[in-house]
C-alpha cells in the first residue's frame, strides 16, 4: 500500500502497527501508529525450539485488542527498511494466519513518510481505538502455513517450491543463529528475500521479480513455500509471492526446527 492510498483511507478504519524496535518507535513513529511490540512477543518455544507461531486464540486476542486491531478493520504494517530481518514480514504472514485479511504493508515505510515532508510523533503511543476483538475472531488460515511433516511429506515434489530465504552462506552451511546443523533443506533453491526489494525497501519492479523467479521455475501452478531460521525474514518473501498471486506459505520454525531434528535429510 503506497502512503498515498493509505491517507486516503477513513482514519477509522485503519490500525497502523510499527513493527520496529521499541527504541526506533519512542525516537519517532506515523501519528497514530501502534508499537506491537518483538515478534517474539506472538511466538511460543518447543522441544527447546523457538519461533513457532502461537496458537493460543486468547492470548493473541488480547495482544492485538490491546493495539486497537478488530475484524472490521484495515490493518497496516511498516517496519525498518534497513533491518536485514524485517520483521514487518513476520507480522503480515501472522495476521493472515490469524484469518485478518485486510492486511497490507506500507510501501517505504516512516523513511519514506518523513522523506515527504509528513508529520511524526515521538514518545510513547496513544491510546488506540476500542476493539471488540475476542478469542473466537482468531481463525486460523492453515493454507498458508506449513511445519515440518507437512514439508517432509512432500519433499521431492514437483509442485512443491521450496524457497531458502536467508543469507548464502547459511544456505551453504554457516550457523550464525545456533541451529543444530547447517546446510539446507534438500531441494530448496536459494533466494536472499532481500533480492526481492531495492535499497529502500520497495518492492522491485513486476518484471524484474517475475524473471527471479523465472529463473528458478517457480511457477503459478506449484505450492511455494518460504522459510528461513525462524519464520521471520521468509515473512517479506511471503508477502511478495501474496502480491504476486501464488499460493504460499510460511515454515514458522524454519531452520531452527528443521536442522534439531536427525531423522531429516539436510543440504550443504
Amino acid at each position: 500500500m503506497t502512503i498515498k492510498e493509505f491517507r486516503a483511507l477513513p482514519q477509522n478504519e485503519v490500525v497502523l502497527l510499527d513493527t520496529r524496535s521499541t527504541w526506533r518507535y519512542l525516537l519517532g513513529h506515523i501519528p497514530g501508529a501502534q508499537p506491537t511490540g518483538d515478534w517474539q512477543d506472538y511466538s511460543v518455544r518447543r522441544d527447546g525450539v523457538p519461533g513457532f507461531i502461537d496458537q493460543d486464540p486468547a492470548a493473541i486476542a488480547q495482544k492485538l485488542k490491546a493495539m486497537g486491531v478488530d475484524r472490521g478493520k484495515t490493518l497496516v504494517l511498516y517496519g525498518d527498511p534497513e533491518d536485514k530481518w524485517r520483521t514487518d514480514g513476520r507480522f503480515f504472514w501472522m495476521l493472515e494466519f490469524y484469518g485478518f485479511t485486510r492486511t497490507a504493508l506500507l510501501e517505504g515505510g516512516v523513511d519514506s513518510w518523513e522523506k515527504q515532508g509528513l508529520p511524526m510523533e515521538r514518545g510513547p503511543a496513544s491510546s488506540p481505538a476500542a476493539s471488540n476483538l475476542t478469542a473466537q475472531d482468531i481463525q486460523f488460515n492453515w493454507e498458508v502455513y506449513a511445519d515440518q511433516k507437512w514439508i517432509a511429506d512432500r519433499l521431492h515434489s514437483p509442485n512443491l517450491a521450496l524457497i531458502d530465504n536467508r543469507e548464502q552462506n547459511e544456505y551453504n552451511g554457516a550457523t550464525p543463529y545456533g541451529s543444530s546443523r547447517g546446510g539446507h533443506i534438500p531441494g530448496a533453491v536459494h533466494i536472499d528475500w532481500r533480492e526481492f526489494y531495492d535499497a529502500r525497501g520497495r518492492l522491485k519492479p513486476l518484471d524484474t521479480l517475475e524473471s527471479l523467479l523465472a529463473k528458478w521455475n517457480i511457477t503459478k501452478d506449484k505450492e511455494v513455500v518460504v522459510y528461513c531460521t525462524g519464520g521471520v525474514r521468509s515473512g517479506m518473501a511471503y508477502f511478495v509471492f501474496r502480491y504476486l498471486g501464488y499460493n504460499v506459505r510460511n515454515y514458522d520454525g524454519s531452520w531452527w526446527d528443521w536442522s534439531r531434528n536427525p531423522q531429516l535429510p539436510v543440504e550443504s
